[in-house]
């Protein structure tokens, strides 16, 4: 690929000479300090100079070479505009200002605007050091950049747009999901590699997915949805996913998260009298038939009204673990549907 400013240290191709240059001097930044600036690895910073022409403006004598204001600037620039998922070739195109004279100038959001337009990015797509995504929308490549850089900022922002310019079910389903299944695969088949952007990714999701929708106050008895992971179990974004598409869809929720005690699930169930109780469970290992029978036939109320809250079997654990009567929604999209279905019905 020659648009992956990683391949040249992926593929253990050696670096050009006499660019080796950590040691401080006057006159500028040296490689090793502008790619800690940047928040990338050196052997990129090298990269984009020696394919791109995005090096220092100005050399100096000797083996090393010095980068000035304007030239951290460009690359700065570089790295937003990869951050949004642009190819790395027509990024440093933009970045070294190489524009036709009546375009107007292209700036980050705009730039994230148009490849979030785009449906697709052709053929298959790599991010960073050969995190493979197969065929995804364009904004993976950006979350997935963002992510190995551990850049925050532009993660952020990213995922935030997706979900602004989409909506929370189809960012997550097309755009978030993929994104993680990959950096997951690199995480099992590197060893102890990769765990930190694994756990930055999921964190940043996890943020993002609160700050796109506030919480939703209930209007009526019952009109509520009681969210819980099974007692065992920690996976919570799929659940956090659910939580924020409800209230996107002006729902209330009760968000329990991970690992609920069952105690504590049947006092909440038992407080809050909910239209839907929604368990996830990650494995089978943690998916409890018992468990949820016991939730389905709890009533509360008074006597002559009594209700039952409906109970969703959520999350690939339930698979071959069915309870009989209880809905197990397909994905995301069925589990918003059918919640909206019984609660607003």
């Amino acid at each position: 690929m020659d648009d992956d400013p990683d391949d040249d240290r992926a593929a253990g191709r050696p670096e050009p000479a006499g660019r080796d240059e950590d040691a401080p001097r006057g006159g500028g930044l040296t490689t090793g300090e502008v790619a800690r600036r940047l928040g990338v690895a050196p052997t990129t910073v090298r990269t984009w100079d020696r394919r791109y022409g995005l090096g220092p403006d100005a050399h100096t004598g000797g083996r090393h070479r010095r980068w000035t204001a304007a030239d951290v600037a460009r690359l700065e620039r570089m790295c937003a505009l990869t951050a949004t998922g642009l190819p790395p070739a027509e990024a440093a195109r933009l970045a070294r200002g190489d524009t036709p004279a009546d375009a107007p100038p292209a700036t980050g959001r705009a730039v994230t605007a148009s490849a979030s337009a785009g449906a697709r990015a052709p053929g298959r797509s790599r991010a960073g050091s050969g995190l493979r995504l197969g065929d995804v929308r364009q904004e993976c490549k950006g979350i997935a950049r963002a992510a190995l850089r551990l850049d925050a900022v532009a993660l952020e922002e990213l995922l935030l747009a997706a979900i602004a310019e989409h909506g929370l079910v189809p960012a997550w389903t097309e755009v978030i999901m993929p994104t993680l299944q990959a950096v997951g695969r690199k995480w099992e088949s590197s060893g102890e590699r990769y765990v930190e952007v694994e756990h930055f990714l999921s964190w940043h999701v996890s943020g993002a997915l609160r700050r796109s929708a506030r919480p939703v106050a209930a209007d009526r008895p019952g009109a509520a949805t009681v969210l819980a992971c099974v007692p065992g179990e920690n996976h919570t974004l799929p659940l956090e996913a659910l939580a924020a598409a409800l209230t996107e869809h002006g729902l209330p929720v009760r968000m329990f998260g991970g690992a609920l005690p069952v105690e504590s699930l049947v006092a909440a169930v038992r407080r809050t009298g909910p239209a839907v109780v929604g368990l996830w469970a990650q494995s089978r290992t943690t998916a409890s038939r018992p468990l949820a029978q016991h939730v389905a036939a709890m009533e509360w109320g008074v006597r002559g009204a009594r209700r039952k809250a409906a109970v969703l079997t959520l999350g690939p654990g339930w698979a071959g673990q069915g309870v009989s009567g209880l809905p197990r929604p397909a994905g995301l999209a069925e589990a918003v549907a059918l919640t909206r279905s019984l609660t607003q019905g």
